[in-house]
Formats: C-alpha cells, sequence, structure tokens
C-alpha cells in the first residue's frame, strides 16, 4: 500500500520519509513490502492507513489544485476520520501521526487484554443485526452493530465467543454470509474503553485547531469545525458505532455533489455505491 503512489510522488515519498522519523522504524518499507501479519497489526496498521490516505490526499491537492479547490467537506470511516482532519488543516501532519500512533498503541493493548473481533454481516438490517447481536449474546458478553457501513453490510463487534454464535443465528435470520474481519479486537465497543483514557490524555495534548471545511464525525454523522468539538468526538469514536451511511447520506443532504476517496483499496467506494448507485465517486491513490 502507497507504493505506487510514493514512486510516482516525490511529496509521498517525503511524507513516509517524516513518518518513519517520528515513528522510530519504517513504515515505507513495511507498507510497500509486508510482512502482512505485522501490517495488519494494529499499532503498525493504523499509522500505515493514515499515512497512505493523507499522502494521497495532499499529492491529489498538489497536481489538481483547482479540483482540491471543489472540496467542500470531508470524512473517513473510524482511523481514516483522522486523515480527514488532517486534510482539513485541523492538525498538522506530524501531530496527526503521533496522535494515530498512540491510538493504536492504546487499542492494540485493550484488544490484547481479551478474546474479541469483529465480523460483517451481509443481507441484513440494523434491525435484524441487532436482534442476531442480542439472541447470541450471553452473560456479560458485548456484541453490538459497531460500523454501519451501508445497506445490507454491518459489522459486529464483541467477545470472540459471542461472534461464533453470530454466524448461524444470523443464517437463520436471512443473513447471505457472515464474514469474521482481520482485525485485533471488538473496536467501537466498551471492550476498548481501557484506551479511551489513554487518547483523550493524548487529544489534550495535540494542538487541534478549527478545521477549515466541515469533518463529518462517526459518532454523530453531523458536520464539524471546531476543535473543542473534534476533540471531544475522536475520544468517544473508540467507544462508539461508527455511522457510516448515515454521515454520507448527511453529506448529501447538505449539498456534496460527489465523493473521492483518497488512500488505498476500494472499500468507501463499495459502500458509496450501495448508498446510492448514481451519485458520482472516484478514487486517488493506489
Amino acid at each position: 500500500m502507497g507504493k505506487a503512489l510514493s514512486e510516482r510522488a516525490s511529496l509521498a515519498r517525503e511524507l513516509f520519509d517524516q513518518a518513519n522519523e517520528i515513528l522510530g522504524y519504517d513504515l515505507a518499507q513495511l507498507c510497500f513490502e509486508g510482512p502482512a501479519e505485522k501490517l495488519n497489526q494494529t499499532e503498525f496498521c493504523q499509522p500505515a492507513l493514515f499515512v497512505t490516505g493523507i499522502a494521497a490526499a495532499k499529492v491529489y491537492a498538489d497536481e489538481q489544485p483547482e479540483m482540491a479547490q471543489r472540496i467542500v467537506a470531508a470524512a473517513g470511516l473510524s482511523l481514516g476520520e483522522y486523515t480527514a482532519v488532517c486534510f482539513a488543516d485541523g492538525l498538522d501532519f506530524a501531530d496527526a501521526l503521533r496522535l494515530v500512533q498512540r491510538r493504536g498503541q492504546a487499542m492494540q493493548a485493550a484488544a490484547d487484554a481479551v478474546e474479541s473481533g469483529m465480523s460483517s454481516v451481509v443481507g441484513l438490517d440494523l434491525e435484524q443485526v441487532t436482534a442476531v447481536c442480542d439472541a447470541a449474546r450471553q452473560d456479560d458478553e458485548i456484541l453490538r452493530p459497531a460500523n454501519l457501513l451501508c445497506p445490507g453490510n454491518i459489522a459486529t463487534s464483541g467477545h470472540l465467543s459471542a461472534l461464533a454464535r453470530l454466524e448461524p443465528l444470523a443464517s437463520e435470520a436471512g443473513a447471505m454470509k457472515v464474514i469474521p474481519l482481520s482485525v485485533a479486537g471488538a473496536f467501537h465497543t466498551d471492550l476498548m474503553a481501557p484506551a479511551v483514557d489513554q487518547l483523550k490524555q493524548a487529544l489534550q495534548e495535540m494542538p487541534i485547531r478549527d478545521t477549515r471545511i466541515p469533518v463529518y464525525s462517526n459518532v454523530d454523522a453531523s458536520p464539524h469545525q471546531k476543535a473543542d468539538e473534534i476533540r471531544d468526538l475522536l475520544t468517544r469514536q473508540v467507544v462508539n458505532p461508527v455511522l457510516w451511511e448515515a454521515s454520507i447520506r448527511r453529506m448529501m443532504d447538505d449539498g456534496v455533489e460527489g465523493f473521492l476517496e483518497s488512500g488505498t483499496g476500494r472499500v468507501l467506494r463499495g459502500t458509496l455505491k450501495r448508498i446510492n448507485r448514481k451519485f458520482p465517486t472516484d478514487g486517488f491513490g493506489d
């Protein structure tokens, strides 16, 4: 991830070089060459996604300034919200990367403390997924919808024991499939609560500015520009569900005329097509 972009754009390579110095390890080599097992670990995956995403956004703005001036809002899914805030000039690159590193470390530690994970349920609506989670959950277990991505695609998050019961129950309820996700733990649930205090302290230490364009929050699917609001929402985001579909629909209602996915892959464009197939979408990165 990020290799092709870095090879053709010096600006991207400079950001990877800067990231290597800040993080204290060779992020570029890890992104470009792997191993995938290490890259998939939360403490490494989060900086990798952030640097790749912001590098693509900055290269796009540098190469197509007239198009970049038409960008009226930003949003990012989970970790991507930090990329959105940085692109909107709420955080400097170095400060944002330090925050992302601490977020990843704190969430990795919380994940290591309990056997937990996430699974994507395809083919059920939110009410059905919630009912299946309620049926699968036992005793003091946690299991709930965590990433509300698009119609028919909702990621659930919680204890592995509850997730094991979820799959057959979801199939009985009519799910097309249940896909275990390659993540370290139950993100966006109370199982991440141990990470909140660390992240809150890190956010208080970092200079966050009012953004030049609105950033739509995962927590409430609403636009925000005030630094104090963004700081609070980024803290709450770790244990709250990601309202991605609601965020996209709110942006459409607020007058956004199209979307550009910045970074690696096509995951967000896939969700956008499920929300509104006719809405213009494009991507920039690799």
